[in-house]
């Protein structure tokens, strides 16, 4: 049960966690010179400059609220990702005036603790009923207020919020019930981070038509092939350290992963761009300098997060040697 709470022995012994710990450090320290470089030979303006340097800066303490609960233990995992789901909720709720529907966004907070108490008791049947189950409590409890005006829409808002940032997200949660968590929680993280700026990169160097105008006006369909090709590289060279020996180490199985991971990526972030573009507003939230809010971040993460979870479990599985219902006790 220690380990099960604290086990940053099990990280320091991980070779492909160790290194992967060093290489973002790495690239955290690398880049500010880069920015400096590139702003003293004119390459960037004074206010590209500063927005890169907020970047940096935000990255900075992004990857520490990443990768520290993630090498201390299972437990700092699965509480991390919840609070990741909150924070992205409270924007959303706050974005579309859910917040102000009382009794919906309880049930919403409370079914992510559910979603979090599921994963941390490694309760996957329980986990995977609270979906639905959350979902009609919404539909049932907003009846309550007898007001059938926006009924529809209320409804649907909190299925959205308690779907894809309590039981999507979740999925990364439910990930550290495996002995091999560390390593594949990093990789969708980096992926999944690394295939915005790829897009970002490519985009910016070959983009010529715009991938969808209206929705994300700064995308264009180079930048998307682009990354969805670089992602694939990195997940397919990567992945053979992080699934070495299991059947997924193969790369024409990696490819697949590689694939979901740039398709789907772009796809949340797109998803979140037309919600912001309905609502009228450019970001969800400000509270990271540079980047917006939380949502905005880690928007891409909706679609991978179960995607990955199921495409590796299905071939591997999570936490199959592992004690199930370590809580509820009907292991």
């Amino acid at each position: 049960m220690n380990k099960r709470i604290w086990d940053i022995e099990g990280a320091l012994n991980s070779p492909i966690v160790m290194n992967m710990s060093y290489t973002v450090a790495a690239l955290l320290v690398i880049a500010p010179v880069i920015i400096f470089v590139l702003a003293k030979s004119g390459k960037i303006n004074a206010k590209k400059t500063d927005e890169l340097y907020k970047r940096t800066f935000s990255w900075f303490f992004l990857c520490l609220f990443i990768f520290a609960p993630i090498l201390s233990g299972p437990a700092p995992t699965i509480l991390a990702v919840t609070a990741l789901s909150y924070l992205c909720f409270n924007e959303f709720a706050r974005a579309t005036g859910l917040f102000r529907e009382k009794s919906i966004s309880i049930v919403v907070a409370i079914g992510i603790a559910c979603f979090s108490f599921a994963a941390l008791d490694h309760w996957y049947n329980f986990f995977n009923a609270l979906a639905i189950l959350a979902t009609g409590l919404i539909a049932a409890i907003s009846t309550l207020s007898d007001r059938p005006s926006g009924y529809i829409q209320r409804v649907a808002l909190g299925c959205f919020g308690l779907i894809f940032f309590g039981y999507a997200i979740g999925h990364l949660g439910y990930m550290a019930n495996d002995s091999n968590y560390r390593p594949i929680i990093l990789l969708v993280f980096i992926a999944t981070e690394l295939n915005d700026i790829f897009a970002y990169i490519t985009g910016h160097l070959f983009g010529k038509r715009k991938m969808a105008p209206v929705t994300s006006p700064n995308k264009t369909l180079e930048g998307a092939i682009g990354a969805l090709i670089l992602t694939t590289l990195l997940v397919t060279w990567l992945g053979g350290y992080v699934f070495a020996g299991t059947e997924i180490d193969r790369w024409y199985m990696l490819m697949p992963l590689g694939l979901l991971i740039g398709s789907l990526g772009q796809l949340g972030d797109l998803m979140m761009s037309s919600i912001k573009r309905d609502l009228g507003v450019k970001d969800i939230g400000q509270s990271i300098p540079g980047h917006g809010g939380v949502l905005d971040r880690f928007d891409s993460l909706i679609l991978v997060a179960p995607a990955v979870f199921h495409y590796v479990g299905y071939y591997v599985g999570f936490g199959l040697d592992q004690p199930i219902r370590i809580i509820s006790g009907g292991g």
